[in-house]
């Protein structure tokens, strides 16, 4: 990850002006950190595929970071979960004020698609990764999924409910994250089974964010946690222990299709992956 942290840190954006501090506010969580979860899965893939495309290829893993971080820095707003931390840091809105809070977001959100249209692939495959991104981040995806989840706050779901909700809100950036490194690396083939077990690691990831919501402090999660009383978390309406076998049962199906995956595809992503698939079973 090397290559992709200084790849972001050569291409921040930058808005030389007058204004006081919305150049450093839109560079504050890109430097924060992350776990880069999203940008390691893509990648990954192309490195699996063709390593001489990895630098044509962190254009694409950033543009997913951007649109993730973006999508953090509003979630975090108090009209959404009013969360204080984040990536260790003060949430923007805690550091400067909302309107700095929702403008940075605003701006990283379009900044993904100009980092993504200037990269250096051909037009059909810019076109491609650009309509990708787009269709798992905004109305029918991630945008989606984050609508559902503030209207019925208070407002039990069905589990049926509760999983189209996650797999908007978190599964289908990671799908997407995982498809874009296929369509870099020229693997057809390879784009509907990757997008579909994208889909169940999302799934998976959220489940393990709400068990970690509940078992973690705010310190070792690096974001404001105990925060989801009201939401349609896992956790909140399964309970503890019936999130834990949900958990456990897709971690089991994820660690069995990695074993389909060709051997470039299995040694590149299994570190990542049985890293995370994982997480969960080292909660207290």
């Amino acid at each position: 990850m090397q290559q992709f942290e200084a790849f972001l840190t050569s291409h921040l954006p930058t808005a030389p002006s007058f204004h006081p501090h919305y150049e450093c506010a839109l560079q504050e969580m890109l430097l924060a950190g992350g776990k880069r979860f999203r940008p390691m899965l893509l990648l990954g893939v192309v490195r699996a595929g063709n390593t001489l495309l990895l630098e044509a290829a962190c254009h694409a893993a950033y543009a997913i970071e951007l649109l993730h971080t973006y999508s953090l820095i509003h979630d975090d707003l108090p009209a959404m979960d009013d969360a204080d931390l984040r990536r260790g840091h003060p949430t923007l809105h805690k550091v400067y004020d909302e309107v700095t809070a929702i403008l940075v977001g605003d701006a990283l959100n379009t900044y993904a698609f100009e980092v993504l249209a200037k990269a250096p692939f051909s037009d059909a495959v810019r076109i491609r990764l650009i309509r990708c991104l787009a269709e798992n981040g905004g109305h029918a995806g991630m945008v989606l999924g984050q609508a559902i989840d503030c209207h019925f706050e208070n407002t039990p779901l069905e589990l049926e409910q509760i999983r189209t909700l996650h797999i908007n809100k978190t599964g289908k950036l990671i799908a997407a994250a995982l498809k874009m490194g296929a369509i870099i690396a020229g693997r057809s083939d390879l784009e509907a089974p990757i997008y579909d077990f994208g889909i169940r690691l999302g799934l998976l990831f959220q489940i393990q964010d709400d068990i970690l919501d509940v078992t973690q402090s705010s310190e070792e999660a690096g974001k404001t946690t105990q925060n989801d009383e009201a939401k349609n978390s896992f956790v909140t309406i399964l309970g503890f222990d019936a999130a834990m076998q949900q958990a456990d049962d897709l971690a089991a199906t994820l660690t069995e299709q990695i074993k389909s995956f060709d051997e470039n595809l299995q040694r590149e992503l299994s570190p990542t992956l049985l890293k995370y698939i994982n997480r969960h079973k080292n909660t207290n």
